[in-house]
């Protein structure tokens, strides 16, 4: 039997949806009259007679049988009558605090914004502070109110995750300064979606180690799942998983390494008998560079320790070849203050100069992403007034004339071909219609691959981790066709999209297609997402030589000149 809490949250919804479809304003506020009046009386509803019902101030007996009706089904015709009409998304919008009806039909009607996830992207994007009714501080609100229900979940991308994993270190190296502790698992190999919190410490005592931690660490804990070397619970802000491990002191390294790396990195063979995870469980090495030594190759980083292509690197020793962040050299897919951008021209080219590249690329969203601020033609040629004017100051340091151009529905750019020849280089990149099945987007992408003016495929299945699945797409085709087509691919380095996988950057390799790392930087403290990047790359093998911006200066230019003609 529905409760009067059940009750109470039909009557609200159905109350909030009617709003957000501007019903008539009278019936929406018989249903929150309705809605007060079963908050406020102590009485259970399915215990009250018809009579006794209708007679509660804020009901009466049209309002009567429709509790009668959700007492009895749980629900309501007349809402379920609206939800057909209703996007599913956008009833996590009446989660939020702050935002009524009323803006989430804003949001929905004007911005096309139909959940939480896009919400997010648009606030990320400085979209809502500049619609009529929000303003930056709601917009901040917003941001932050949905990152809260993210945190909520259990599960985490990188960055959340290594600043609450950091947070959790530094109170076990206070517990005990005189052990070995580090973190181990999805946090220590920077996975992009870390599922579990997990701790090693190196102690002779493991039983009082963890009982001290249980008493010292708030967390809630779960001893039923817990052993006398495993300590299990939830991290209590966030929901996560939450583990600490225990070893002895002289375990430490290969037991970390063990709890850290992938099971098939482990299961390679180091000869006819042995595999690497016996290496590590026969060896009390003081190093992780000792266990690889052992199985006769170079140290292989702990990011890379994911099962793919790192043992075979190792062996070749190409392992220096890896990209780094220090092989970074600029970056090309950025926005400015012209578009959707937090910061100006001038100021993200100065953060890229501080951060010792030498150039920068920006890349501005095209005229039909009229909720980005798309620059229309007049715009773009301002901009291209200032960059050379700024390319006159901060020479030999250079702007590059970017744009990223919406990939239209039938898979065009976004402007003519008089425009789009002006431009250094294109990232087409995919932002409206993301609900297609696979015929669709992939038709849609390899028309954009084959247009000559398209240099860089964009975020390529416009997914956002933990909030978005991408279009679905046969990844392995696309890679053919920017191979034939000589498109340069995107790893886009927002650590909310990470996309391409790391996980088809071999094959890309393979087939000779150059990938390119772009933070899709909306400010300047977004230039540092390729720091994520690059880990990402590192995972999927990713080498210098087949990375774009790892190229110098005069090279981009002779690239862009060579790939124009």
């Amino acid at each position: 039997m529905p409760s009067n809490s059940t009750v109470l949250h039909v009557l609200k919804l159905t109350a909030s949806v009617m709003e957000l479809h501007e019903e008539n304003a009278f019936k929406i506020r018989a249903y929150q009259n309705a809605a007060i009046a079963i908050d406020k009386t102590p009485y259970a509803i399915e215990d009250l007679s018809d009579e006794d019902l209708s007679n509660l101030q804020g009901i009466g007996v049209s309002m009567g049988k429709k509790i009668r009706e959700i007492v009895a089904t749980g629900s309501l015709s007349e809402l379920h009558a609206l939800l057909q009409n209703t996007p599913a998304g956008l009833l996590e919008l009446f989660d939020l605090p702050g935002i009524g009806a009323k803006k989430i039909r804003t949001l929905w009607k004007e911005l096309g914004i139909e959940s939480t996830a896009q919400l997010l992207e648009a606030c990320n994007s400085n979209q809502i502070a500049d619609q009529k009714g929000f303003g930056e501080k709601t917009q901040e609100n917003l941001r932050k109110a949905i990152l809260f229900q993210h945190e909520q979940s259990k599960k985490l991308l990188i960055p959340n995750a290594q600043q609450k994993g950091s947070e959790l270190l530094m109170v076990l190296k206070t517990i005990f300064p005189q052990l070995h502790i580090s973190w181990c698992g999805e946090l220590y190999q920077q996975a992009e979606i870390v599922t579990s919190l997990e701790f090693i410490v190196g102690t002779n005592d493991p039983v009082k180690t963890l009982d001290t931690i249980q008493s010292k660490l708030s967390a809630d804990w779960t001893p039923a799942e817990s052993t006398p070397f495993t300590l299990r619970g939830l991290e209590k802000t966030t929901g996560v998983p939450l583990i600490i491990r225990t070893c002895s002191s002289t375990s430490f390294e290969s037991q970390r390494l063990i709890f850290s790396a992938e099971k098939d990195h482990l299961r390679h063979a180091i000869s006819e008998r042995e595999t690497f995870m016996d290496v590590c469980m026969k060896h009390a090495a003081q190093s992780e560079q000792e266990l690889y030594a052992t199985a006769g190759v170079p140290l292989i980083p702990a990011e890379c320790r994911v099962g793919y292509a790192e043992w075979n690197l190792a062996k070749e020793n190409k392992i220096d070849q890896l990209l780094s962040y220090k092989d970074i050299k600029g970056i090309f897919h950025n926005h400015s203050t012209y578009s959707d951008g937090i910061h100006t021209l001038a100021e993200m080219a100065h953060a890229c100069i501080n951060e010792g590249w030498q150039y920068f690329g920006i890349a501005d969203h095209s005229q039909t992403a009229f909720y980005a601020n798309g620059l229309k033609e007049d715009r773009v040629l301002q901009q291209f007034l200032e960059i050379d004017e700024l390319n006159k100051k901060l020479a030999p340091f250079v702007i590059f004339k970017g744009i990223e151009s919406d990939i239209l529905n039938d898979g065009a750019l976004d402007y003519p071909d008089e425009l789009l020849k002006q431009f250094d280089y294109v990232v087409a990149s995919v932002h409206s219609n993301l609900k297609m099945d696979e015929e669709k987007a992939m038709t849609r992408l390899i028309k954009a691959i084959e247009n000559p003016h398209t240099t860089m495929l964009g975020h390529m299945t416009g997914r956002l981790l933990l909030r978005r699945e991408g279009y679905p797409l046969d990844t392995y085709k696309i890679i053919d066709a920017c191979a034939v087509n000589k498109v340069i691919i995107e790893l886009n380095a927002n650590p909310n999209r990470l996309d391409i996988d790391w996980r088809f950057l071999d094959y890309a390799q393979e087939k000779g297609v150059i990938i390119s790392i772009n933070p899709d930087a909306h400010e300047q403290a977004g230039i540092l997402d390729t720091h994520y990047g690059v880990i990402s790359a590192r995972k999927g093998g990713l080498l210098v030589q087949n990375t774009f911006n790892t190229l110098g200066l005069e090279e981009i230019k002779d690239y862009f000149t060579t790939k124009k003609k």
